[in-house]
C-alpha cells in the first residue's frame, strides 16, 4: 500500500458516503431523539417570522394595538425562541455524541484490522503512512460526522420548514425560490468534481510527509553521524512544498466556488423578490409583513447553503480520507491461517524442515531446499553471513510467513495445523531489538496477559536474573517504562525480554541474535540466563558471535539460502570450511582487541 494520490470518481465517492452513513445504524435511538428535537427546534425558529408578519400586517399597519392579543403574541414569540434554544442545544449535543461514537468505532475497527495483518503487509507499507490513516484521516472523518453530517441533516430539515413557510406566504415566490435549488446543486457538483482531485493529492502528500517524518526521527542518530541534516531538510522542504501547492489549489477553488458564488446568487434572488413586490405594488397594495417575512426566509434559505458550501471542503477531505481508511480496513493480508482440521498441542518441541524453499517477493529465493531436524531438548544454531537466510528460517517457524515449497513439522504435525494461539504460547521468541512499551516493568513482562500472574512474572525475572537490577529500581517492578524503554540499558531491556518469554513457559525457545548488541561484561550475565532458559527446551539460536553457540548440539551454516555445512562445533572446525574461516576470523579480531586493550 503506497502513498498514492487518491482521485476518486463520483461513483466511488457515492459508495464511500453510503458506507460512512452505514455507521449510523449503531446509534438509532440517539439519532432518533436528535432528529425529533431538531424538527421541534426548526419549527420553533421558523414560526417566529410568521408571528412578526402577523404583528406588522394585523396590528402595526392598521395602527391597532389591543393589549391582550399583543401580549399573547409576544409571550408566544419568547416561548418559541427559548424552546428553539433548548431543542437545538440537545439535538446538537446528541448528534455530536453519536458522531464521536461512530468515529470511535471506526478507529477501533481500523486498528484491529492493522493489528491482525501479516508481517508481509508491514514489509511493504511505510509506518508513517499507516499512522497517517489512523490519526489524520480518521480525524478528518470525525470532522465529517461532527461538523458536516449533523449540519446537513439540520439544514435539510430547515429547508423543508422554510419552503413550507414560503408556500404559506406566497406560492409564486416560493416556486421561484424552489427553482434556485438546481443552480445550488450545480455549484455543489462543480465544486466536488474539482476538489476531489486537489484534496486527493493533498492527502497523499500528507501521508508521505508523515512517513518521511517517522523515518527521519527514528534514524536521527544516523542522519547526524553522516551529516545528512542538510539533505534531509532539502528533501523534506520539497515534499512539504508539494503539499503546500496542493493546499493552495484547494484554497483557490474554495475562494471561487464557495461563499462568493452563493452570495452572488443570494443577491440576485433578493433583487428579484424585491422587484416582484415592487411591480405588484403598482396594481395592488402589498403587505409589508409578508415582504419582511419573505426576505427573512430568503436570508435563512441562503445561510444554510453558505454553511453547506463552506463545509464542502471538509466533506471532500473526509471522503478522500475515508477512502484511504476503508482501503486499510478492507485490506486482507492476515498472517498465514490454520489450514488443517484438528487442534493438536505442542508437547515435546521436535522440529523438522523438509525441503523448504521461500521467497519474500515470489521472485528472489532466500531459502532453497532447506532440511534439518531438531529433537526435543536439543539446541540448534544457525550461522552465516548477512542475507544468508537465518532470520527467514525463524519467520517461517513462527508462521509469520508460509513456505513456497516443502513442509515444516512440529511434533510430527504440519505447522499449519496448529492454531495461532498454540504457536504463540508454546514458541517463545527473543529478538535482537528488545521492544518495550510504555507502562511499568511488570506490565512489560506480563504484556497484559491475564494468564500470567504477578508471582509468575517475578519468578520468570528471577529465572533469567533480571530480578537483580529490577529490585534496585525506584518502585521495583512498578518502575515506569518510557517510550521504547529508553531509560534502560540494552542489556536490561534484553533481560526483561527474556523474562517476558519465560513467563509463557514455552516448549520451544527461538533466539534471533539475542546477544548481538550486548557488551562483553553483560554478555556473561545474558549467557547464564540463556543457559537457564534453554534447560529442557528445544532451542533454535541465530548468532553472529560463534563463541556463544559453541555448546550447541548442532550448528547449521547457511550460505545464500542453502545449507553449506552442518555438525557440532568440533566437527565443523575439522572440516576447515566456511564455519572454520568465520571462527578463525572472529578469534583473530578478539585477539587483536585484547592486545590493543
Amino acid at each position: 500500500m503506497e502513498h498514492t494520490d487518491e482521485q476518486l470518481t463520483t461513483k466511488q465517492q457515492t459508495r464511500i458516503l453510503k458506507r460512512l452513513l452505514s455507521y449510523m445504524k449503531f446509534h438509532k435511538v440517539l439519532l432518533f431523539w436528535a432528529m425529533l428535537f431538531l424538527a421541534l427546534g426548526t419549527g420553533a425558529e421558523l414560526i417566529g417570522p410568521i408571528l412578526i408578519q402577523t404583528f406588522i400586517d394585523d396590528y402595526l399597519t392598521p395602527a391597532q394595538f389591543p393589549v391582550e392579543p399583543l401580549i399573547a403574541l409576544a409571550v408566544t414569540y419568547i416561548i418559541l425562541h427559548v424552546s428553539a434554544v433548548f431543542f437545538n442545544y440537545f439535538q446538537q449535543f446528541w448528534f455530536d455524541k453519536a458522531a464521536l461514537r461512530m468515529i470511535q468505532r471506526m478507529r477501533v475497527e481500523v486498528f484491529g484490522n492493522v493489528a491482525h495483518m501479516g508481517l508481509s503487509f508491514f514489509d511493504r507499507t511505510a509506518t508513517g503512512g499507516i499512522i497517517s490513516r489512523l490519526t489524520n484521516d480518521t480525524e478528518r472523518i470525525k470532522e465529517f460526522y461532527v461538523n458536516v453530517l449533523s449540519m446537513l441533516v439540520q439544514n435539510f430539515v430547515f429547508f423543508i420548514g422554510i419552503f413550507a413557510a414560503m408556500f404559506y406566504l406566497n406560492v409564486q415566490l416560493a416556486l421561484f425560490c424552489l427553482a434556485l435549488l438546481p443552480v445550488v446543486f450545480i455549484l455543489l457538483h462543480t465544486y466536488r468534481k474539482f476538489s476531489a482531485k486537489y484534496y486527493g493529492r493533498m492527502s497523499g502528500k500528507l501521508s508521505e510527509l508523515n512517513a518521511r517524518l517517522n523515518e527521519s526521527i527514528q534514524g536521527m542518530a544516523i542522519i547526524q553521524i553522516f551529516r545528512q541534516e542538510r539533505r534531509m531538510r532539502r528533501e523534506f522542504a520539497e515534499l512539504n512544498d508539494e503539499h503546500h501547492r496542493a493546499w493552495l489549489k484547494g484554497m483557490k477553488l474554495d475562494g471561487l466556488l464557495l461563499r462568493p458564488a452563493v452570495d452572488f446568487l443570494s443577491i440576485i434572488a433578493l433583487m428579484l423578490v424585491i422587484g416582484y413586490f415592487g411591480i405588484i405594488s403598482f396594481n395592488s397594495p402589498i403587505e409589508v409583513g409578508v415582504l419582511y417575512a419573505f426576505v427573512n426566509y430568503l436570508e435563512r434559505f441562503f445561510e444554510p447553503v453558505n454553511q453547506m458550501m463552506a463545509r464542502l471542503s471538509i466533506f471532500q477531505q473526509a471522503i478522500v480520507a475515508a477512502g484511504r481508511v476503508f482501503k486499510l480496513i478492507d485490506h486482507d493480508e492476515p498472517a498465514p491461517p490454520k489450514r488443517y482440521e484438528g487442534n493438536p498441542q505442542i508437547t515435546r518441541g521436535r522440529i523438522e524442515f523438509k525441503n523448504v524453499s521461500f521467497s519474500y517477493d515470489q521472485t528472489t529465493p532466500v531459502l532453497k531446499n532447506i532440511s534439518f531436524t531438531i529433537d526435543q531438548g536439543e539446541t540448534l544454531a544457525f550461522v552465516g553471513h548477512t542475507g544468508s537466510g537465518k532470520s527467514s528460517v525463524i519467520n517461517l517457524l513462527m508462521r509469520f510467513y508460509e513456505p513456497d515449497e516443502g513442509e515444516i513439522l512440529l511434533d510430527g504435525e504440519p505447522l499449519a495445523k496448529y492454531s495461532k494461539e498454540e504457536l504463540r504460547k508454546k514458541l517463545g521468541l527473543v529478538l535482537q531489538d528488545s521492544h518495550m512499551f510504555s507502562g511499568d516493568v511488570l506490565e512489560n513482562i506480563q504484556l497484559y496477559n491475564q494468564e500470567i500472574t504477578e508471582a509468575q512474572a517475578v519468578q520468570a525475572a528471577e529465572t533469567v536474573r533480571a530480578d537483580q537490577f529490577i529490585q534496585k529500581l525506584p518502585g521495583g517492578y512498578r518502575h515506569p517504562v518510557g517510550e521504547r524503554g529508553g531509560t534502560f540499558s540494552t542489556g536490561e531491556r534484553q533481560l526483561i525480554s527474556f523474562a517476558r518469554t519465560m513467563a509463557l513457559n514455552p516448549k520451544v525457545l527461538v533466539l534471533d541474535e539475542a546477544t548481538a548488541n550486548i557488551d562483553t561484561e553483560t554478555e556473561e550475565l545474558i549467557q547464564a540466563a540463556l543457559e537457564t532458559m534453554k534447560s529442557g527446551r528445544t532451542t533454535i539460536a541465530i548468532a553472529h558471535r560463534l563463541s556463544t553457540i559453541k555448546q550447541a548440539d548442532k550448528i547449521v551454516v547457511l550460505h545464500q539460502g542453502e545449507i553449506q555445512e552442518a555438525g557440532n562445533h568440533e566437527e565443523l572446525l575439522q572440516k576447515e570450511g566456511l564455519y572454520y574461516n568465520m571462527y578463525v576470523l572472529q578469534q583473530g579480531r578478539r585477539l587483536e582487541a585484547k592486545i590493543s586493550g
